[in-house]
């Protein structure tokens, strides 16, 4: 038997795969046994191009070599340590790496294991800060329509995505949410942030005026809104944003899970657009997808809040078993190591400008309606087939990794991240293959 036929199991039925349709899947399955740099391979020994960095993670590329040195010597050196009432020196050196990165006063960072456990964690940090000074109704929840902020309870509660809410029963109370800043209506085509829609940030103020600034503790966005298709924030709209949560005392957080450690040419969307949130969420690129982890980085304001009362009582009742493990720590740290010394930001904002002519390209090309981008991401929207939504998207997804590039899909919306070391020539590649799958679909 060959070593992929040995690969390719014949019983597919226990394993219930997350977001995926499973049973076209089991029908005819696509193995991915191996990875490196730019690409993966499949069973069949087949080349697959990541245009998708993973799930928008693997930022530094597959099978880093400094990241794999590290995993393995920190397996064998301290397999796992518990982080309540004891610590180990890797975590503490990745917090001050990571919270050096930002910009002054975001300088504390809890850890978790995943984006959605760190937008719960915020969300509750939040509630609790607000508690600890005596602001004890501060308990309301601002989300955003079409937000995703993992799969937590809280997380679908604040997040919009209605596939991932409408089945699961009632949500956290006390939640409200923005409407979203897609406007394909005044938008359509844009390069970079949109021109129109800076205003809707404004609905904050009708919500301050239907519940009360004094009911709400915090509101959370993506500064770029990723999973549901690449949306954009307008010019303007997350300063404005900014500015109502300073004049009412709210909170406000970031959810950085997709846009954190490099993807929009920064080390941070906080650095590219300037604005500064008062908690934000990390994971993915936290270790480039290797390792779970995720962290909340939060302001020495909110830190300080919790610091009092007598100190050997817990100040936080909140955690995780795996909270800053060992190996994901040693992960994290070998992954700074390679975005500074590879310069992986600034390499990810010098090919932004290619990237940004190869999504518009597409601009007339069968069934295409709107094109977007920012960074290393990008957006292309097709019109969908009349009763029957996300099917042309998906059939252009199973037509680009027969034809060895693998992207994304979220309903008939192609969303595109590679990973931060992409080369002009993978580039075409992707955009050369999608515009070919664009003349084949339906």
């Amino acid at each position: 038997m060959s070593d992929n036929a040995a690969s390719s199991p014949n019983n597919l039925d226990a394993f219930w795969m997350p977001f995926t349709a499973n049973r076209q899947f089991k029908s005819n399955p696509r193995m991915l046994v191996g990875a490196k740099g730019m690409f993966y391979n499949n069973a069949e020994g087949q080349p697959i191009l990541d245009g998708t960095a993973g799930l928008w993670c693997c930022n530094a590329g597959h099978a880093e070599p400094r990241i794999v040195e590290a995993v393995s010597k920190q397996i064998a050196e301290l397999d796992y340590a518990p982080a309540f009432q004891m610590g180990h020196p890797k975590i503490f050196e990745l917090a001050a790496r990571v919270t050096g990165m930002f910009p002054s006063g975001l300088d504390h960072m809890f850890f978790t294991n995943s984006g959605s456990e760190s937008v719960d964690t915020a969300l509750k940090i939040a509630l609790a800060y607000h508690r600890a000074r005596g602001e004890g109704a501060r308990t309301r929840l601002i989300g955003r329509e079409r937000g995703y902020h993992g799969v937590g309870f809280g997380g679908i509660s604040v997040g919009g995505i209605v596939a991932n809410r409408r089945t699961f029963g009632t949500m956290l109370t006390g939640v409200d949410h923005l409407p979203h800043t897609h406007l394909p209506e005044k938008n359509a085509f844009s390069r970079g942030q949109p021109e129109h829609g800076a205003e809707l940030a404004d609905e904050l103020e009708r919500l301050v005026t239907l519940h009360d600034a004094s009911t709400i503790a915090a509101v959370i966005v993506e500064p770029v809104a990723g999973s549901t298709g690449v949306i954009l924030p307008p010019k303007g709209y997350l300063e404005r944003l900014r500015a109502i949560c300073d004049k009412h005392g709210i909170l406000l957080i970031f959810d950085e899970v997709i846009t954190g450690f490099g993807r929009l040419g920064s080390a941070f969307a906080t650095d590219f657009f300037g604005v500064k949130p008062d908690l934000v969420t990390l994971a993915k690129g936290l270790t480039s997808g290797t390792i779970p982890m995720g962290g909340v980085v939060c302001s020495k304001d909110i830190y300080d809040a919790f610091m009092t009362g007598p100190d050997n009582m817990i100040e936080l009742f909140h955690g995780y078993t795996y909270s800053g493990h060992p190996v994901a720590a040693a992960a994290g740290l070998a992954t700074m190591d390679c975005y500074k010394e590879e310069g992986l930001f600034e390499r990810a904002n010098e090919i932004a400008p290619y990237w940004e002519e190869a999504v518009h390209s597409l601009k007339g090309a069968p069934h295409v309606i709107d094109l977007r981008n920012l960074g290393l991401i990008g957006a292309i929207e097709l019109e969908s087939i009349p009763g029957k939504p996300t099917a042309r998207a998906f059939e252009a997804f199973l037509k680009c990794y027969e034809k060895g590039v693998l992207i994304r899909t979220t309903g008939d919306i192609i969303a595109l991240s590679p990973p931060l070391i992409v080369e002009k020539k993978h580039i075409d590649q992707i955009f050369d293959t999608i515009r070919t799958v664009l003349d084949e679909v339906a």
